[in-house]
C-alpha cells in the first residue's frame, strides 16, 4: 500500500523539481559575446565573397546564424565609430566628431574621450545585473584633469572588468615601423631642433675663435631654447611606445610599453577566462580585437600561410581567434543562451601599403572608398553576423539597412531594460533578425565625416531601392586615384573636399559601387528624393539642437551642428604629462606583465 504512495510522491517531487529547473533556465537572461575587429574590409571574409582568404570560423557563424549584408558603421574611423556603437547615438552627440585634420584620439595622455555623462550599453546592462567585461581595444580616452581620475576609462562606462589597450595598436608600438602620429609635425620639430643646434654650435665656434663678439646671454638663450625645442619634439613623440603602447587591467597599468608579439594570445586567453568565470551568471563580453589594424602581427603559426601576404596572415589568425572564443562558449554549454555578434568598426584602410610588406589594409569588395572617406560605402559597410541557436534561424540573410548603433537598443530589449533613456539613433534588431518583420526601421541614415553631414541614405517605404545623397566628397590624391594616397588619410574640411550642388545621387541597390550618379533624366523620382532627404536632414538636426543647443558651425548640408563640449580639439588631443598613465614614478614608466600565457 505504501509503495505506490511513495512512488507517486517521488514522481511529483521530481516533476516539480524539473519544472523549477526548466523555469529557471527560461527566466535566465541571455549572455552576449560581441566581437569587433579593427579596420577589417567587408571583402576580406569568405561569407561576404572572398574565396582566397580562409575564414572558416566566421563563415560558420554566418551559416549557423543571421548575416546582415547592409550593416553600416556610423563613422569611417575608430573613435567616432566606437562611440556610436557604445552609445547607440551618432558620435557628434557625445562631442566626438572632429572639425579639422585630427579625427581620432592620438595620445593616451590627452584629455579627450567619451564623456562621463554618456551612457553605454554596458552601463545599462550592468544596472540589470549583468557582469560586464571589455577585453582588447578601447580608444575612447582615460583621464580628464589629472592622472588617475579615469573619467573616460571603461570602468567608468559600465565595464566591471577591463583588460587590454586603453588606446589602440599603432605603428609606434612595433619596433622598426614608421611613426604614424602627426608625422609632418614631428619632422618640422626635428628640423627646428637641428637648425637651432647647428646655429648654436656655429655661434659658439665664432665666439671661441674671436671672429665676432657674440653675447653670452644670446648663447644662453639659444641654449635653453634648443633644450625646450628638443623636449617638445623628443618627449611626446620619440617616447610614444612608452606613452601610448600600454596594457591595463582595470585601472592599473600592468605593461608599459607592451610586448606586441604575445598580445593576440593574451587577449584571447583573457576573453576565454572571462567567459569561464561567469558561466553561472548573465554576462556581457565585448571582445575588441587588435587585429587587423596596423602594425600587422607576425605570429609564427600563421606567418606566410595565406595567399595575401602579411595582411592575409593576420585575417586568418583573427578568424582562428574568433573560432576559439566560439568554441569556449559552446564547450561550456552556453550556446543556446548566448547571442554572439561579429563585426568590424569600419572598412579597410586601402591606402595603407609599403614596399616591404605590400598591401597592409583591407579589401572593401566592390564598394567605393574605405577608412576615413566619409560616406563612401567602402568605409562604412561592414560584416554583421548574429548567432543564437534555437532563437535565430540558421543561414538567414538580411539585406535591409542596419547600423552598429542598433546593438545598444537590441541589448536593452533582450536584457529587459525598460528604463527611460536619451534620444537613440539605433533600433532594436530582434524583429528583423527573427524574421517577424521584413523592413528595417532605418528609413533614413546619416553619414558623418567628423561633425559634417556628408551623406544621407534613404530606403523609401514600399521600395527595394536604397538611395544615397552625397553633399560633399573627399578629394582623392593623386588625381584619378581611388583614395587619398598622398596623405594616407582623407580629410573632411576645407580644400580637402568638393561640395556638390545639386548633391550626388546613387541607388546603391543597382549601383553598389556608387559609380553612376543619377540625374533627372535617369531617375524619375530625382526631385522627390532630394526633397525627402532635405526634410529628413531638417528633422534629424532638430533633434541635435533641441538636445544640445545651437552652434556657429554649419554642416555642408546647411544646417546647424550641435553645441557640445568637443572632445576632438587640439587642446584635448595633445599630450599632457600630468594625464599620462604610468606604472612606476612618472616619467620613469616601465613594467612587464607577470602572468604567463601559454
Amino acid at each position: 500500500m505504501r509503495s505506490p504512495l511513495v512512488a507517486t510522491l517521488l514522481l511529483f517531487l521530481l516533476l516539480a523539481a524539473g519544472n523549477y529547473v526548466t523555469g529557471a533556465e527560461v527566466d535566465r537572461k541571455p549572455n552576449f559575446v560581441m566581437m569587433m575587429v579593427d579596420d577589417l574590409g567587408i571583402g576580406d571574409v569568405g561569407c561576404y565573397g572572398n574565396d582566397t582568404i580562409r575564414t572558416p570560423n566566421i563563415d560558420r557563424l554566418a551559416s549557423e546564424g543571421v548575416k546582415l549584408t547592409q550593416h553600416i558603421a556610423a563613422a569611417p574611423l575608430c573613435t567616432p565609430s566606437r562611440t556610436a556603437f557604445m552609445t547607440g547615438r551618432y558620435a557628434l552627440r557625445s562631442g566626438l566628431g572632429s572639425t579639422g585634420r585630427v579625427q581620432v584620439l592620438l595620445f593616451l595622455g590627452g584629455s579627450g574621450g567619451l564623456p562621463r555623462s554618456e551612457t553605454t550599453f554596458a552601463k545599462r546592462l550592468q544596472e540589470q545585473g549583468y557582469t560586464t567585461g571589455l577585453v582588447g581595444k578601447w580608444h575612447l580616452g582615460v583621464n580628464c584633469e589629472y592622472r588617475g581620475d579615469h573619467c573616460h576609462h571603461p570602468n567608468q562606462h559600465g565595464f566591471s572588468y577591463f583588460y587590454g589597450l586603453p588606446f589602440t595598436l599603432f605603428n609606434d608600438c612595433m619596433p622598426g615601423e614608421e611613426s604614424d602620429v602627426l608625422a609632418d609635425l614631428q619632422h618640422t620639430l626635428q628640423n627646428m631642433v637641428i637648425i637651432l643646434g647647428v646655429g648654436l654650435f656655429t655661434l659658439v665656434c665664432v665666439r671661441v675663435c674671436g671672429l665676432l663678439h657674440i653675447s653670452l646671454w644670446l648663447l644662453l638663450a639659444l641654449f635653453f631654447l634648443s633644450i625646450l625645442a628638443t623636449a617638445v619634439w623628443y618627449v611626446p613623440f620619440k617616447l610614444l611606445p612608452t606613452w601610448n603602447c600600454i596594457i591595463m587591467r582595470n585601472q592599473d597599468v600592468i605593461e608599459q610599453p607592451m610586448t606586441t608579439e604575445t598580445l593576440p594570445q593574451r587577449l584571447l586567453v583573457e576573453a576565454q577566462n572571462f567567459i569561464r568565470r561567469n558561466v553561472d551568471r548573465p554576462f556581457l563580453l565585448f571582445f575588441s580585437l587588435a587585429h587587423v589594424h596596423t602594425p600587422l602581427f607576425k605570429t609564427s603559426a600563421f606567418a606566410g600561410k595565406s595567399r595575401h601576404g602579411c595582411y592575409g596572415d593576420n585575417v586568418e589568425e583573427m578568424d582562428w581567434i574568433i573560432g576559439k572564443v566560439t568554441e569556449t562558449v559552446d564547450s561550456l554549454g552556453l550556446a543556446n543562451n548566448t547571442l554572439i555578434y561579429f563585426t568590424s568598426d569600419h572598412g579597410g584602410h586601402i591606402e595603407d601599403a609599403n614596399s616591404k610588406i605590400g598591401q597592409r589594409g583591407g579589401w572593401n569588395s566592390i564598394y567605393r572608398g574605405g577608412k576615413a572617406m566619409g560616406g563612401w560605402e567602402g568605409g562604412i559597410r561592414v560584416p554583421g553576423i548574429f548567432r543564437w541557436p534555437g532563437r535565430l534561424a540558421a543561414g538567414r540573410v538580411v539585406d535591409e539597412p542596419t547600423s552598429l548603433m542598433d546593438l545598444y537598443p537590441t541589448l536593452q530589449h533582450l536584457a529587459k531594460d525598460t528604463q527611460p533613456d536619451r534620444h537613440l539613433d539605433g533600433y532594436n534588431l530582434m524583429p528583423l533578425l527573427e524574421g517577424k518583420v521584413d523592413r528595417s526601421e532605418h528609413e533614413f541614415m546619416f553619414h558623418y565625416c567628423g561633425i559634417y553631414l556628408n551623406a544621407v541614405r534613404w530606403h523609401p517605404p514600399g521600395s527595394e531601392s536604397v538611395f544615397k545623397v552625397h553633399f560633399f566628397t573627399p578629394n582623392f590624391s593623386p588625381p584619378g586615384a581611388g583614395g587619398c594616397y598622398d596623405t594616407k588619410v582623407c580629410q573632411c574640411h576645407g580644400a580637402h573636399v568638393t561640395h556638390h550642388n545639386p548633391p550626388l545621387l546613387y541607388d546603391i541597390l543597382y549601383d553598389p559601387s556608387e559609380s553612376h550618379p543619377l540625374t533627372p533624366d535617369t531617375e524619375p523620382r530625382y526631385a522627390e528624393i532630394l526633397e525627402q532627404t532635405a526634410k529628413a536632414v531638417e528633422r534629424h538636426q532638430s533633434t541635435l539642437t533641441k538636445e544640445q543647443g545651437s552652434d556657429d558651425i554649419h554642416s555642408p548640408a546647411g544646417s546647424d551642428a550641435p553645441s557640445v563640449q568637443r572632445q576632438m580639439t587640439w587642446e584635448k588631443i595633445l599630450w599632457k604629462p600630468w594625464l599620462q598613465p604610468c606604472c612606476g614614478t612618472f616619467p620613469f614608466c616601465g613594467c612587464k606583465e607577470d602572468t604567463p600565457y601559454v
